[in-house]
Order: structure tokens, then C-alpha cells, then sequence
């Protein structure tokens, strides 16, 4: 009898998980039928209607968006945006994370603390100040001063979270490094970068998704020509309320990106998630 209510048991929180899922790709399934559909179907019925109705399924949103300037142009923005923030991050977090666990340096422990308390700044207080900043010096509204502002708020998370992890490789791994004549570079490239590939690659996803999705550092810092998809697409709605054949494919476009990210690299992510959780 035990076996029988464990396996009803198992089936139930099964059945539950499932059902948890659907809802919360509901809007998902909702803004892909939507971009899938023309807007005299949209403005006549909702997007539900597509299931019963297949044969309103089309590509011609996509293609209005592809001859949308504005929209492609921005989503390229997007692109010189997250990746430059995101390897910049991972590059230089991983190396300060990997001094801060193992070499030795003046005042080591209490630049570590300086960094981690950077962590409790918020974006909103820094936005004039460096808004200014950039004003002055020639990169506000520039792709480039986004990207500075990204990785500057995105590395103290990164060598917190690096340094923690690298801590946590056995000393005696890396004594036998040194002892086979491996300097810091080499131990460094050779040996702690390929043990922490799963905390790398966690560090990625979270800065790729923030930098991909971000509004209000983009809405503050960029022009016209520099706009992401974000900002764009906020410009639309503005402009053109009922521009649902750009709105939606863009939209849509927008979110499949990082999801397509995460899931690409949901591995290493559960993987650099749970490290250290066991001993």
C-alpha cells in the first residue's frame, strides 16, 4: 500500500508541476500566436482564436519587422551591447575572482570587502552622476558608454560569486601546479578556469539576461541611434499604439534570444548553481 500512495503521491506533484508550467508559458504561447497572426485578426478576436482557426497563422509580421529599420537596427544594438557587457564581466570578474582566492597582496581581504559592498549600491543613485560623467568626458549616448555602465555594476556581483567559488578548489590541486613549474597565468588558464566553467558559465546567463533586458540604463544613456530593442520597442507603443504587426514579432524576438541562451547553457547553470551546495 505504501508504494501505491508514493507513486499517486509522485504523480500528483508531477501533474502539478505541469500545470504550473503551462500557465507560466501562457503568455509566452499568447505573444507567438499573436506575432503569428495579421492585425485585422488581432483587433477582431483574441490569440486564442488561432487554435481553432490555423489557417490565420502567418509570417507577414516577421517580414514587416525585417523592413522595419528602427526595430533591426536596434536589435544589432542590442547585440554590441550584451556581449561586449557580458564577456567584459566574465573576463575580468573571473581574474580579480581568482587573485581575490589566491594570490596574496596588500590589503587583500579588505579590497574584497570594498568590492562585495558595491553590491548594495543601487543603479537609480549612480544614474546622474555618471550620466554627468559621460556628458563631460563624450560618451553619453554611445553603445559603448552602455556597456561601460553594465560592466561597471556587473562586476561586483561577478567577483563575489567567482571568488567564492574558486576559493573552493584544494589547495593541493594548485600546489601541484606550481610545483610542475605552472605560473599564475598558466594555473590560472590551465587549471582554474576549466574547474570553475560551471560558475563561469552561471555568471554569464545572469549578466547576458540583466543586459539584454534592461530598459532604464538604456532609456537614460542612449539616443536615438543607439537604442536597444527594449527602448525601441517602448518607442513604438508610444509612436504607433496600433503597430501590433511590429510590436509583437519584436517582442517576441526579444524574449526567444535569452531563452534560447539560457536553455542553450541550462546545464552548466544548474551545475554552477548547486556547487558547494554538497560536500
Amino acid at each position: 500500500m505504501s508504494w501505491l500512495l508514493e507513486k499517486i503521491n509522485g504523480g500528483l506533484v508531477r501533474f502539478f508541476l505541469i500545470v504550473v508550467a503551462l500557465f507560466w508559458l501562457v503568455p509566452t504561447i499568447g505573444l507567438l500566436a499573436s506575432s503569428l497572426r495579421s492585425p485585422e485578426d488581432m483587433s477582431a478576436s483574441g490569440w486564442w482564436q488561432v487554435f481553432a482557426k490555423p489557417s490565420q497563422l502567418t509570417f507577414g509580421s516577421y517580414r514587416n519587422l525585417l523592413e522595419n529599420g528602427d526595430i533591426t537596427h536596434s536589435l544589432w544594438n542590442t547585440v554590441l551591447i550584451t556581449v561586449p557587457a557580458t564577456v567584459l564581466v566574465v573576463v575580468i570578474g573571473a581574474l580579480a575572482g581568482y587573485a581575490f582566492a589566491w594570490m596574496e597582496f596588500p590589503g587583500r581581504d579588505w579590497w574584497f570587502l570594498t568590492v562585495v559592498s558595491l553590491l548594495v549600491v543601487p543603479v537609480q543613485v549612480a544614474l546622474i552622476p555618471i550620466a554627468e560623467l559621460f556628458g563631460r568626458i563624450g560618451l553619453f549616448g554611445t553603445i559603448l558608454g552602455v556597456v561601460l555602465f553594465h560592466v561597471g555594476f556587473g562586476l561586483p556581483f561577478a567577483v563575489f560569486l567567482l571568488r567564492n567559488f574558486f576559493a573552493e578548489i584544494p589547495r593541493e590541486l594548485l600546489e601541484a601546479a606550481r610545483l610542475d613549474g605552472a605560473g599564475e597565468l598558466r594555473l590560472f588558464t590551465r587549471v582554474v578556469m576549466p574547474l570553475g566553467g560551471p560558475a563561469i558559465a552561471s555568471l554569464g546567463i545572469f549578466q547576458f539576461l540583466w543586459v539584454w533586458n534592461d530598459m532604464l540604463v538604456a532609456l537614460v544613456f542612449t539616443k536615438s541611434g543607439t537604442q536597444p530593442i527594449t527602448v525601441a520597442l517602448q518607442t513604438q507603443v508610444r509612436q504607433f499604439g496600433n503597430n501590433v504587426d511590429v510590436l509583437a514579432p519584436g517582442a517576441f524576438i526579444s524574449m526567444v534570444i535569452p531563452l534560447a541562451v539560457f536553455f542553450a547553457f541550462q546545464r552548466q547553470f544548474v551545475t554552477g548553481v548547486m556547487a558547494g551546495a554538497v560536500k
